[in-house]
């Protein structure tokens, strides 16, 4: 063999213990535990970083990654446009390959936070208020100031910054530190394209004219009731005494007229004195929503019970007996409510 083909082999020998040792190296590196500044850490990744720009951030938030090994390996795992913003929560003994698979597979640290059907706005803020993971950008503003910062405007001007009602109880992730503004958009946005579905497929001939009107009708059959199968029964009800100019006579918009007055129960004079939700002083529907409905409120106040009653009285189990008749309701209040036969 000449000299020049024993240098080349030699030279191809000693580059491929290097790319050998280079990988080993590597390996040990990337399945080696990062010395985190704190047992748990959590990081944030802002949208739409480089690779690179994650690697900055990492360290920055107390995972400290070596960033050329970092990027290298994310090449060659082709990973680059699979990081996936947010915030994460790293614990000791992970791994730099262990970090990136969780950014790859956008293994968020998510919260949660559950607005229960029937609440009021106040009872919403309260809870939102009250979530540790949310930041609280909200802190200190009105009603009117939080419709405005979430793009509701619009509904802020037509309703005097009234928010009851404008939000869509459901349960929404988010991630830990993320601002309590996007939890209202997501939910008044919900509640709009909801309201605009039920709104959409709504029976003829119902005695509210616009969306908003039919949110409150929801509302008042939220309140009333949580029994799934009388809500079209309730809704019928109110729509009938709509019709005829009858007070709807509801205690709940009695109680929420009330505000921080009531304190458990109604008295006569409570259901005397007049206030702008009072529906036995006052007929029609009250000025606004007084809770948050869930769906099935809603489609029950599209699409009421075919039924001329227009009283109805609880049994006593959560459930309702419906009357045409005051006479007939009479008898259904001696039987349940008086206990007579």
């Amino acid at each position: 063999m000449s000299l020049l083909k024993k240098c080349l082999a030699l030279g191809v020998v000693v580059l491929v213990l290097l790319a050998a040792a280079g990988a080993a190296g590597g390996y040990y590196w990337a399945t080696s535990p990062v010395s985190l500044s704190a047992p748990v850490v959590d990081v944030t990744i802002q949208p739409r970083s480089s690779v690179r720009s994650v690697t900055v951030q990492l360290n920055r938030g107390g995972v400290p990654v070596a960033p050329e090994p970092f990027v290298l390996m994310t090449r060659v795992l082709r990973l680059q446009s699979k990081l996936k913003s947010g915030n994460y929560e790293f614990k000791a003994g992970v791994t730099p390959y262990e970090v990136l698979q969780k950014l790859a597979l956008g293994d968020v640290n998510e919260d949660v936070v559950t607005i229960i059907e029937g609440w009021t706005f106040r009872r919403m803020r309260g809870e939102l208020d009250a979530n540790p993971a949310l930041k609280h950008d909200t802190a200190g503003m009105s009603d009117t100031a939080l419709l405005a910062a979430i793009g509701a405007s619009e509904a802020a001007a037509a309703n005097a910054g009234n928010a009851e009602g404008l939000f869509f109880p459901d349960t929404y992730l988010f991630d830990k530190g993320e601002s309590d503004l996007d939890v209202y958009r997501r939910a008044y946005r919900l509640m709009q394209r909801q309201l605009a579905q039920a709104w959409a497929a709504r029976v003829p001939g119902l005695p509210y004219r616009t969306p908003y009107e039919a949110l409150t009708m929801a509302s008042l059959i939220e309140k009333e009731t949580g029994r799934a199968g009388d809500r079209p029964f309730v809704a019928a009800v109110f729509a009938n005494r709509l019709r005829i100019g009858m007070p709807l006579q509801t205690d709940p918009t009695v109680i929420y007229g009330m505000g921080d007055a009531y304190a458990g129960h109604l008295r006569k004079r409570d259901l005397q004195t007049d206030t702008p939700y009072n529906t036995y002083t006052r007929r029609g529907l009250p000025p606004t929503p007084i809770a948050l409905p869930g769906a099935p409120s809603l489609e029950a106040a599209m699409n009421p019970a075919q039924t001329a009653a227009l009283y109805f009285v609880s049994r006593g189990d959560g459930s309702s007996i419906f009357s045409d008749t005051l006479d007939d309701h009479n008898k259904a209040v001696d039987k349940y409510i008086r206990g007579q036969q």
